[in-house]
C-alpha cells in the first residue's frame, strides 16, 4: 500500500508562472509545494519543497515555458519521490474565468478547453495561461482525471439584479457582458470555515467574506450561496471602481488611447499610486505606522472603500452572522481589519477585540480565529484561506 494514500495534484497557471502542490484532500496536508517563475524569460526558474525540507531551486533554461516547468516537475522533482508521484490520482486546475458556462467543477475534455478559450476576453491574462497548463499537464499526467475548478462558478448563484449591468441588453445577450465575480474558490472556503466557527449549518448562515490580497474581492454569502460578489476594491496596482467618465476625460485631455488608460488603471494605480512607494502592503503599513502622509491616506482609502462595500452587503443578506477576513492582507494586516471594523462600529455595532486581532495573524502560524468582542452584533473572524484544498477536493470527486 502506498504510504501517502490517494493524493491530488493542484496546478495554478499564471501568465508567467506555474504554482503546484500535491496534498491529501482529506486533511489538507501538503507533501510538495512549489512555483515556476519568470517563464518565457532568460531567468526562468523553479523552486520547490517536500514537506518541511529545505527549499530547492533550479534554472529551467532561458525562455522556458509552462510545458518545460511541468516536464521538470515530473522528470526531475517527482523522480526524487516516486511513491509520492504514484499516489496522485487526480489533478485540479484553477481556472479564473468560466463565463456563464460553468457553475461547478468540470472534468476536462477538448470541449471544456475550447470553452475556456471562448471566454478569454473576460480574463485575457489568465485563461490563455490556464490552457497552456492544462495541455502540459494532460501530456505529463495522461492517466488521471483533470478537473477545471472555476473561480467564477461559486458566484453563479447570484440573481439577475446582482449580475446585470444597466447597459443595452444586446451587450448581455450577444457579448455576455455581466458581473461574474472573483476568487470564488476562496470565498467558498471562507464561508464554510466561518460556519464551523459559528457552530451552525452552512445553510443557516449569512456571511460577508473578504478575500484581500494584491487582488481583492468581497462576497455576500447567504446559506452557502453567493448573492452578490464585488471586485471593485482598491488593490495593489488596480484602481477599483471608478467613474467611467474618467476614461473619456483622460483620452480627451491627455490624448491617451483606451489601451494606455487600461494599463494605468491596472498596473499603475491602487495602493502603488496612493502610497507612491509600493504595491506591497508591508512597506506601506510601515509608512502608516510612522505617520507618513501618503501611506496614511492610502490605508484610510483602502479601509473606507472596504467598509462601504461591506456595509452595502447588509442589503442582500438582511442580517449578518459574521464578517471574515482572508487573503494575504486580510490574514496579515491587523491594522486594516481594525480600521475597517471601526468604521462599521457605530452603524452596525461591530466591535473588534484588539488583543485577539493582533493575535490571529497569518505569518504567526497560529491558525484562524474569532477577533471580535462578545458584545459585537456580528462575529468577526480571521480565516486562513486554502484554495488548494478546495481544488483538490473538487478534483477527487471525479476519481472512480
Amino acid at each position: 500500500m502506498n504510504k501517502y494514500g490517494s493524493t491530488a495534484l493542484v496546478i495554478n497557471c499564471g501568465s508567467s508562472s506555474v504554482k503546484f502542490a500535491i496534498l491529501d484532500p482529506k486533511d489538507g496536508h501538503t507533501y510538495l509545494s512549489g512555483i515556476a517563475e519568470a517563464l518565457g524569460l532568460d531567468e526562468a526558474r523553479i523552486s520547490w519543497r517536500f514537506e518541511d525540507q529545505d527549499k530547492e531551486k533550479a534554472s529551467l533554461g532561458a525562455g522556458a515555458g509552462h510545458d518545460r516547468a511541468l516536464e521538470f516537475l515530473v522528470k526531475n522533482i517527482m523522480s526524487q519521490n516516486e511513491e509520492l508521484h504514484d499516489s496522485i490520482v487526480s489533478c485540479g486546475h484553477r481556472i479564473v474565468q468560466g463565463g456563464d458556462i460553468y457553475s461547478e467543477p468540470t472534468l476536462i475534455d477538448d470541449e471544456v478547453v475550447a470553452n475556456i478559450a471562448k471566454v478569454i476576453p473576460f480574463a485575457p491574462l489568465h485563461n490563455p495561461a490556464h490552457i497552456l497548463g492544462i495541455e502540459s499537464a494532460r501530456k505529463n499526467f495522461p492517466n488521471i482525471p483533470h478537473v477545471a475548478v472555476f473561480d467564477t462558478a461559486f458566484h453563479q448563484t447570484m440573481p439577475p439584479k446582482a449580475y446585470r449591468y444597466a447597459i443595452p441588453e444586446t451587450y448581455y445577450t450577444d457579448l455576455h457582458l455581466r458581473k461574474y465575480g472573483a476568487h470564488g474558490t476562496s470565498h467558498m472556503y471562507i464561508a464554510q470555515e466561518t460556519a464551523k466557527f459559528l457552530n451552525k449549518p452552512l445553510e443557516e448562515t449569512n456571511v460577508i467574506t473578504c478575500h484581500l490580497g494584491n487582488g481583492a474581492s468581497v462576497s455576500a454569502v447567504k446559506g452557502g450561496k453567493c448573492m452578490d460578489p464585488l471586485a471593485g476594491l482598491v488593490m495593489g496596482t488596480r484602481c477599483g471602481c471608478i467613474d467611467a467618465s474618467v476614461v473619456f476625460f483622460l483620452c480627451d485631455r491627455l490624448k491617451m488611447t483606451p489601451e494606455q488608460v487600461k494599463d494605468v488603471f491596472n498596473k499603475e494605480s491602487g495602493m502603488l499610486a496612493l502610497s507612491g512607494i509600493s504595491s506591497d502592503m508591508r512597506p506601506i503599513e510601515e509608512g502608516y505606522i510612522k505617520g507618513e502622509p501618503k501611506c496614511v491616506l492610502a490605508f484610510d482609502i483602502y479601509a473606507y472603500r472596504l467598509a462601504k462595500f461591506i456595509a452595502s452587503y447588509y442589503v442582500p443578506l438582511g442580517h449578518v452572522d459574521a464578517i471574515s477576513f482572508a487573503g494575504g492582507i486580510g490574514e496579515n494586516s491587523d491594522i486594516i481589519r481594525k480600521l475597517t471594523c471601526d468604521l462599521l462600529k457605530e452603524p452596525f455595532g461591530l466591535e473588534i477585540d484588539d488583543e485577539l486581532n493582533s493575535k490571529f495573524m497569518g505569518f504567526k502560524g497560529n491558525g484562524s480565529g474569532k477577533i471580535s468582542t462578545e458584545s459585537s452584533k456580528s462575529a468577526i473572524f480571521m480565516i486562513q484561506t486554502n484554495e488548494e484544498l478546495m481544488i483538490a477536493r473538487s478534483a477527487m470527486k471525479f476519481v472512480k
